[in-house]
């Protein structure tokens, strides 16, 4: 077996360079791991070399682990083209290693991969590129809302969330809406949390009335970050939903939203049966900051739930 870098004068890579090409991939991969760990410039011709050509998938997968610590672009370009790779153990450590990067420089070397014809390809590309936080990423992230593909609209969706695209609102919006997959409709909601107005709440209050309760528990949530008390009405509706997450949540953004409004079904669910609903219901109703309140979690410092004690405590604290 030949190597295309056979030429180096480094004394450590030289006494490696016999059991880098042989025979048995056992001792090819042992023989990349000790490569590495010298962190020798002249080695990386090595491990990009066997991440192209190695005829043994398990080299090839641990060429593309150890190249994660490098960031040099021709090292990018390997891993990006290691995607297209056809085991699918080299992809994913492709993929990870992708992931792990941090300079705008690789940024600008995965974004072309975003528009590869594969669907593996442009997931890891916009999942390493969410990393990144590269601003370059925002128009082809936007263009790939309209992926056919639902892992590829979720990832690009996450991009877009990261980099707070505020021009990407309407088309997430309607994502958030109308978008076939639970899992989309659900990412677009949370990233609507990345504006902080009232023309993101149409959008989120009719997440909230989605058919999954996913969507509707992070509507519950977004609406708290979004810091819009015109989201009170919806939330309180949302503390008769049927999951006691999606309930949960609510319970929570009033509280943060310290929604006053809400007193009453915050004190309705500090007597809930679930323990998780009492304490949350107990820190609202603190953070309101209305002393109607203090009655009912004086009358809830008993709770059977230790929990729930401490969030009682809490709250009658603030409310002092």
């Amino acid at each position: 077996m030949t190597s295309l870098f056979a030429v180096t004068d480094n004394d450590d890579i030289l006494a490696l360079q016999p059991r880098l090409t042989a025979d048995d991939a056992g001792v090819r991969r042992i023989a990349l791991i000790e490569l590495a760990d010298l962190e020798e410039p002249d080695g990386l011709l090595w491990l990009v070399e066997r991440l192209a050509v190695d005829p043994a998938e398990e080299v090839r997968a641990e060429a593309a682990r150890l190249l994660e610590a490098w960031e040099d672009e021709p090292v990018v370009a390997a891993l990006c083209q290691a995607l297209t790779d056809p085991a699918p153990a080299v992809q994913a450590a492709a993929a990870q290693s992708l992931s792990l990067l941090k300079t705008e420089a690789a940024g600008r070397v995965i974004l072309p991969w975003t528009a590869h014809a594969e669907t593996g390809v442009r997931i890891a590309a916009f999942r390493a590129l969410r990393e990144l936080r590269f601003p370059g990423a925002a128009p082809a992230a936007i263009q790939a809302l309209n992926d056919a593909d639902a892992s590829v609209r979720r990832e690009a969706v996450g991009v877009l969330g990261w980099l707070k695209q505020l021009d990407a609102l309407p088309a997430l919006a309607r994502l958030a809406s109308d978008d076939p997959d639970t899992e989309v409709r659900r990412a677009a909601t949370g990233a609507l949390g990345l504006a902080s107005g009232a023309e993101v709440l149409p959008a989120l209050r009719k997440a909230l009335q989605d058919g999954a309760w996913q969507v509707r528990e992070e509507a519950a949530t977004t609406l708290g970050k979004v810091g819009h008390t015109d989201a009170g009405p919806a939330l309180i509706e949302a503390l008769a939903d049927d999951y006691w997450q999606v309930r949960l949540r609510a319970t929570r953004s009033l509280g943060r939203l310290r929604y006053v409004p809400a007193l009453d079904a915050l004190i309705d669910t500090l007597g809930h049966r679930i323990s998780n609903l009492r304490k949350e219901a107990a820190l609202a109703l603190g953070e309101l900051n209305d002393r109607g309140a203090v009655a009912a979690l004086q009358a809830a410092q008993d709770d059977g739930d230790p929990e729930v004690r401490k969030a009682v405590r809490i709250a009658l604290s603030q409310l002092q």
